[in-house]
C-alpha cells in the first residue's frame, strides 16, 4: 500500500487538499508536504498557471493555480528558540505542521463522466479536504479542445473578472502553454488574443 497522498501509478499526482474558499469558484488548498507523504510534490507541480483537477464523483472540476501564500507562524516569533528544528519535529509536530504553502485555485470548468469539457462556472461545491490533482499536458489540451478540435477559452471573461491583478499574466501563461501543441491557424488566433492582453496589461492600469 502506498503512502497517503501519493499518486497511484498512471493517475494524476495529488498536490494539495482544499482547506477553504473565497467564493463559489475561488478556493484555497494546502500543498501536501513530508508530514503528509514520503513523496511530496515538487515546486514545479504547483506553480503559477498549473491546471488542476478535483474529482467530485459525477464530474471533475477543473481549475488553475493563480495565487499562493506562505503560512509561517514562526515569522512573528522573535524570542530565543529553545529547541533546534530537528527536535521540534519530534517534540512539537503540530508547530511544524502549521507551516506550509497555500495555493489559490480559480475554477474554470468541469469534465463530465463522458470526458466532455465544459467551460464556465461549475455547479458543484467543492467540500473541504478534497484532493487536488495536477493535470497532465494532454489532459489540459483535451479540456481546451472543442467539438471541431479547435482551441477554446470560454472561461476568458471569468478569469478577467475573478483573478484580479493576476488575470492578465495568468491568461498569458495559459496561452503560451496552449500554443505549444496547436495548429498554425490556432496559434495565430491565440497570438492575437495575447497581443490584446499585452495592451490591456500595459494601458489598462493607466485609466483613471
Amino acid at each position: 500500500m502506498g503512502s497517503p497522498g501519493a499518486a497511484a501509478p498512471g493517475s494524476d499526482m495529488i498536490i494539495a487538499r482544499i482547506v477553504g474558499s473565497n467564493s463559489h469558484i475561488d478556493y484555497a488548498a494546502r500543498v501536501i508536504d513530508r508530514l503528509d507523504t514520503d513523496s511530496p510534490p515538487e515546486a514545479s507541480d504547483h506553480c503559477f498557471g498549473q491546471f488542476v483537477g478535483i474529482d467530485l464523483g459525477s464530474e471533475r472540476s477543473v481549475g488553475v493555480i493563480y495565487d499562493s501564500k506562505l503560512v509561517n507562524p514562526e515569522y512573528a516569533t522573535f524570542g530565543p528558540r529553545l529547541s533546534p528544528r530537528p527536535a521540534l519535529a519530534s517534540f512539537s509536530p503540530d508547530f511544524i505542521a502549521e507551516q506550509g504553502i497555500l495555493i489559490g485555485i480559480l475554477l474554470v470548468g468541469t469534465i463530465d463522466n463522458g470526458g466532455r469539457p465544459i467551460h464556465g462556472v461549475p455547479r458543484r461545491i467543492v467540500p473541504p479536504g478534497q484532493e487536488v490533482e495536477r493535470l497532465e499536458n494532454d489532459e489540459v489540451r483535451k479540456f481546451h479542445s472543442g467539438a471541431n478540435e479547435g482551441v477554446h477559452l470560454h472561461y476568458y471573461s471569468q478569469v478577467i473578472a475573478h483573478a484580479g491583478p493576476f488575470a492578465v499574466p495568468l491568461l498569458d501563461s495559459i496561452i503560451d502553454e496552449l500554443c505549444v501543441a496547436c495548429t498554425d491557424a490556432e496559434r495565430q488566433r491565440l497570438q492575437v488574443l495575447k497581443q490584446s492582453l499585452l495592451w490591456q496589461g500595459t494601458f489598462g492600469g493607466m485609466r483613471l
